[in-house]
């Protein structure tokens, strides 16, 4: 069973769980920042959440705020040897309920071509591409999305 709590930016769960994945990408794009535009922070998300099965954080993900009717999902991340379990799904949908709840009708979010289990996953969830946007614009690595609510 999975469980989903909201937790500060600086949790220390959540910080784990960002490094690792962060040391994950630097490996699949051969460099340590590979991420357009300013890194989420504690002063620009609006709600973050760890995954939990039982004591054991197994994932995270949350929401920024990009105007009254729209934000965009950063930091997904489930650790490897739990992807394919539903843990992801668990966070996305959790994430889209927290987002209708704030009166918001669409999400949009931006992963890498070099992360094709990420798009695969988001087109299955309902995720169709969009041109690249903001911080984005100009990345050729990046690929963007949106979902509306």
């Amino acid at each position: 069973m999975i469980e989903l709590r909201e937790v500060s930016w600086d949790h220390p769960d959540g910080d784990r769980l960002r490094a690792d994945q962060q040391a994950e990408l630097a490996v699949r794009y051969g460099r340590l920042d590979s991420e357009p535009g300013p890194k989420p922070s504690a002063d620009d998300m609006s709600i973050f959440f760890v995954a939990y099965d039982g004591t054991e954080a197994v994932g995270c993900g949350g929401l920024r705020t990009l105007d009254e009717r729209h934000g965009e999902i950063k930091r997904m991340y489930v650790v490897p040897e739990r992807r394919g379990t539903g843990v992801a799904r668990a966070i996305l949908r959790h994430l889209e309920v927290e987002a209708r709840s704030r009166g918001w009708d669409r999400l949009v979010l931006e992963t890498g071509d070099e992360q094709p289990d990420a798009m695969r996953f988001y087109e299955r969830e309902g995720y169709t591409p969009i041109p690249n946007f903001g911080y984005y614009a100009d990345s050729e690595l990046s690929r963007c999305y949106a979902k509306a609510l």
